[in-house]
């Protein structure tokens, strides 16, 4: 009796530690099945508590009273069509009835994640009457680990995991400018690292604008097209990527292919449907803090400002087409900030807020995109870093968190992937300078012993 109690204890002991330890192991070993049980035990009694049923088709309640039978035909259900596990919990495919739609399972979320013992519970559409439950068994954005496999497009990076365990893809084809706000140490900094991180392998430029003299994208230099660190270098370098994206235009109205003999499927009226041979290199440009290009000291910096504020504007508005993002990071981007903030900060589809001090910051970055997000965005604590809501212009959103990366890992990064740096001759001007030392330099001086 002693040994099996010693055995049972062991057994316990074991299954605590692997919960804590390995919990992607404890979940296919254990959480897994007993999951599944639960699912499959309160199927039918959840979500009828949740009102996600629809009355039963007229033939069975008449075959019902016209057999005699006393029981009464019971409401229909969704049926379950696949479950499938993952790394990090499971997903249920269901078809609806006619009658339920997904914005119903969407508000019934809550209360299922409770019945059914998971952590998080998120509702996708994926066609129409067809659902899916993504579930995840435990708290994933605790210790962010990056899926191995990453897959992305061409103009894409991975940038960050999502709370459904997917991981959060930055795709500037589809959200072509980005808006990244949040207070200090809320994680905008490692939001920028793991973007430039992620694109230094593409066949991208990158432009950096960092008027904190360069100390947070200067080490990244290797990787750089160009970099201003004052004002006044920011002022030229928008005023060379204008005429960048002029000169963009007038090759692309050149060989867009709008005469009478060209193929109807070969006319673009953006750089993608270009040969390859002629496309121009996508650039990205990344801004660290917005708030340095508006706010002025005097009166004779108001026109640098205006000037500045204009190419942005105009570049946000227009370089969609010839290849041109803007990634645009601050701490609060309102009206306050000058004449102009208000037109820029619309023409940035993609948000990314990270812990904000006040609700009206919140709001500037996902009030017209749904409330929820912007109180989602009020509730992350300050000790989560890192930990974000993003969402678009369709009203979508979710919580993302980027992994702790160095700096030292994307400087060797970028060190790797310098050969990819393309030249452009309308920002050689403010290509950054890049320091190598030497061997003879790098070796420590010998110090005699006394």
């Amino acid at each position: 009796m002693t040994e099996l109690l010693l055995v049972v204890a062991a057994l316990v002991v074991f299954v605590l530690v692997l919960r804590v330890k390995a919990p992607t192991a404890y979940w296919i070993l254990i959480g897994f099945p007993v999951t599944l049980v639960r699912v499959f035990a309160s199927y039918r009694e959840a979500l009828e508590a949740c009102e996600l049923t629809v009355s039963p088709p007229w033939w069975k309640v008449f075959a019902k009273r016209a057999s005699g039978s006393e029981d009464v035909a019971r409401p229909r259900l969704p049926r379950i069509r696949r479950i499938r596990p993952t790394a990090t919990g499971m997903r249920l495919r269901m078809k609806l009835p006619a009658g339920l739609a997904p914005e119903d399972v969407e508000k019934s979320a809550e209360r299922l994640r409770h019945a059914w013992g998971v952590h998080s519970l998120h509702v996708a559409e994926l066609r129409p009457g067809i659902v899916e439950l993504r579930m995840t068994s435990f708290d994933i954005l605790s210790h962010v680990r990056m899926p191995r496999r990453l897959a992305a497009g061409l103009l894409s990076a991975v940038v960050a995991l999502r709370e459904d365990g997917r991981p959060y893809v930055r795709n500037y084809q589809d959200s072509p400018h980005g808006l990244i706000l949040g207070a200090t140490k809320s994680g905008k900094s490692m939001f920028q690292r793991c973007l430039i991180k992620a694109l230094a392998p593409l066949d991208v430029a990158l432009v950096g604008i960092d008027c904190k003299r360069g100390v947070e994208q200067g080490p990244f230099a290797p990787r750089l097209t160009a970099l201003a660190t004052t004002p006044d270098e920011a002022d030229g370098l928008l005023d060379a990527l204008v005429r960048e994206m002029e000169d963009r235009f007038d090759l692309l109205c050149l060989h867009q292919g709008i005469s009478p003999s060209t193929p109807l499927e070969d006319i673009t009226s953006d750089i993608w449907g270009l040969p390859a041979k002629l496309r121009p290199i996508p650039i990205v440009v990344l801004v660290d803090e917005i708030a340095e290009l508006f706010l002025v000291a005097s009166k004779v910096d108001t026109a640098r400002r205006d000037r500045m504020v204009t190419q942005l504007v105009r570049l946000a508005q227009l370089s969609r087409a010839v290849g041109i993002h803007l990634e645009i990071a601050g701490q609060r981007f309102g009206s306050e900030l000058g004449k102009g903030a208000t037109a820029l900060r619309a023409q940035l589809t993609n948000r990314v807020t990270h812990r904000c001090n006040d609700k009206q910051t919140a709001e500037m970055g996902l009030g017209d995109i749904n409330e929820l997000a912007v109180k989602a965005a009020t509730a992350i604590a300050s000790e989560r870093a890192g930990m974000a809501v993003a969402g678009d212009s369709s009203g979508t959103w979710v919580r993302i968190r980027t992994p702790k990366v160095s700096i030292g890992e994307v400087v060797q990064v970028c060190r790797e992937f310098a050969h990819l740096t393309p030249d452009l001759p309308a920002l050689a001007a403010y290509r950054p300078a890049v320091v190598t030392v030497s061997a003879s330099a790098a070796a420590p001086t010998p110090v005699p012993a006394p």
